[in-house]
């Protein structure tokens, strides 16, 4: 009976109630505080582990450019070949039909901010698409996480360098 105080014995039956009940409610409080304590740091521990794989699946998460209409704008880029990023309300439009009314359109859209471009690129790309005027478009996408990638509605393909013979192959394919 470590807890009890030394003159116990002296104490009358009532006293020793009084003094257990005490006791005991201090000791209560004791454990409903801990479990409080418990609860939270457990509620902690979790919302931290969601945090924190969110920010792992963000950070994993590749941006490319669309593949769907949704959310597209009836609007037509400026040219077929721009030295700016077309915006992807824009992009998903010419997906639907090139210049508003033709058949669907392809995109190639290039990232040489993130990753090492051959010189003549850019040229490379445009003198493919000029063989299409119709339908397909070239725009750099600096945020993307491909060097290269074409799209058409639904389909993407994507290159680490350039091949002309995969990106005639994917512009004809039907």
């Amino acid at each position: 009976m470590d807890d009890f105080p030394e003159n116990w014995d002296e104490l009358s039956k009532c006293e020793r109630k009084k003094l257990k009940r005490e006791m005991s409610r201090s000791g209560q409080k004791g454990k409903k505080l801990l479990g409080r304590i418990k609860s939270l740091s457990i509620v902690l521990v979790v919302m931290v582990a969601l945090a924190a794989s969110i920010y792992w699946w963000m950070g994993r998460r590749q941006i490319l450019p669309p593949t769907d209409i949704s959310g597209h704008v009836e609007q037509n880029p400026s040219a077929h070949i721009l030295n700016e990023p077309m915006p992807l309300a824009i992009q998903k439009h010419m997906l639907e039909h090139a210049d508003g009314v033709g058949q669907p359109g392809v995109v190639i859209n290039y990232n040489c901010e993130d990753f090492e471009c051959e010189g003549d690129l850019k040229e490379k790309l445009e003198q493919v698409a000029n063989r299409y005027p119709e339908f397909v478009y070239v725009a750099p996408y600096p945020s993307m996480a491909k060097k290269l990638a074409m799209t058409r509605f639904g389909r993407i393909q994507t290159f680490d360098e350039f091949d002309e013979e995969r990106l005639i192959r994917f512009i004809e394919e039907k």
